[in-house]
């Protein structure tokens, strides 16, 4: 149980996250990896997730594990829904944050070799994680975004009416039986006997997609504390598309298509070419053949060239059929 202290300051200082939490939705989604989720919704997301295994799926697994404590650094709460923006708090954790936050995992998990230099804040070890997070995000919650938001949204509009019609207490009352409000304390379902003083910093409740079973919170609330709560889940309006990379791969090549794919986040051409893992000088020839057709702009800036997907890239990415049967005429 997690008992939630609150002083009178306290409630007027809770707020409710309006929009999807981009990386708490992309560490939690891990945990559907391993916890199977049941019902339409999971069963959906899975056959999309194993059909497309993403790489370096495994250094997510050990930082992330099914139960139980993963590291607060991976989950800075922001409402950007550019991936870009929000991992960037992520990739500048400082070495002391890493080395404190990786302590905390089991003694296996942090001697294995790839987490023993993240804690150190070894660059490589860092641009490792960083493409982790990309390729998974890009295969198990970018296919699900508009699923996720819909939930999230769905459940502000009923939270914000309990407490417009209720007040704030009807609304800690009534906003999940996981949750049971006793003033002044917060009752919450939780896996470990823990308590939390607010001390007059309020409460940030993030309704969440890909939280499963029990309420989450930080292990260090040393600014605003968070509650993340499971919402329902919805079905997407369509399904994935399941086979949408081996159908690039087939239209533009392997390396080629993995450069596409990589210039949808973003970047100059050495990030291109590093997640695409190909050589600078194949990325750059892959880049102009992709801005001829259309597919890519390159803009100047400062001492870099950044490279972005087109709303022809975009479609051809999405895998829009009339898009595709355009592109690979052109294609020729």
């Amino acid at each position: 149980m997690l008992r939630i202290r609150m002083t009178a300051a306290d409630l007027g200082r809770v707020r409710l996250a309006r929009t999807p939490a981009l990386m708490w939705e992309t560490a939690l989604s891990v945990h559907w990896l391993e916890r199977r989720p049941q019902g339409p919704a999971g069963a959906l997301w899975l056959g999309a997730v194993t059909a497309r295994p993403a790489p370096g799926t495994g250094l997510l697994r050990h930082l992330i594990p099914p139960r139980g404590y993963f590291p607060d650094f991976l989950t800075p709460y922001g409402t950007s829904p550019d991936l870009s923006e929000a991992l960037e708090p992520v990739l500048c954790t400082s070495a002391a944050r890493l080395s404190e936050d990786l302590a905390l995992l089991p003694l296996r998990t942090r001697s294995a070799p790839h987490v023993r230099a993240l804690a150190t804040g070894d660059a490589t070890a860092v641009r490792r994680l960083e493409q982790a997070l990309r390729r998974h995000h890009d295969i198990a919650v970018a296919p699900f975004r508009a699923a996720v938001h819909e939930s999230v949204t769905r459940e502000h509009a009923r939270a914000s009416d309990l407490m417009v019609n209720g007040g704030m207490e009807t609304l800690l009352a009534d906003l999940s039986p996981l949750l049971r409000w006793r003033a002044p304390t917060l009752d919450v379902a939780y896996p470990t006997d823990r308590e939390l003083r607010l001390e007059g910093r309020g409460l940030l409740l993030i309704p969440s997609y890909f939280c499963h079973g029990l309420p989450i919170t930080l292990v260090c609330q040393d600014t605003t504390p968070v509650l993340v709560y499971p919402v329902a889940v919805r079905i997407p309006a369509t399904p994935p598309a399941h086979d949408r990379s081996d159908h690039l791969t087939r239209l533009l090549g392997r390396s080629r298509a993995a450069v596409l794919e990589a210039a949808a986040q973003g970047g100059n051409t050495s990030q291109l070419a590093r997640l695409a893992e190909i050589l600078v000088s194949s990325a750059s020839q892959h880049l102009t053949v992709l801005r001829r057709a259309g597919l890519v702009t390159s803009q100047r800036r400062a001492n870099a060239v950044v490279h972005r997907v087109t709303s022809l890239g975009a479609d051809l990415l999405a895998g829009r059929p009339a898009q595709q049967a355009a592109r690979a005429q052109r294609w020729g």
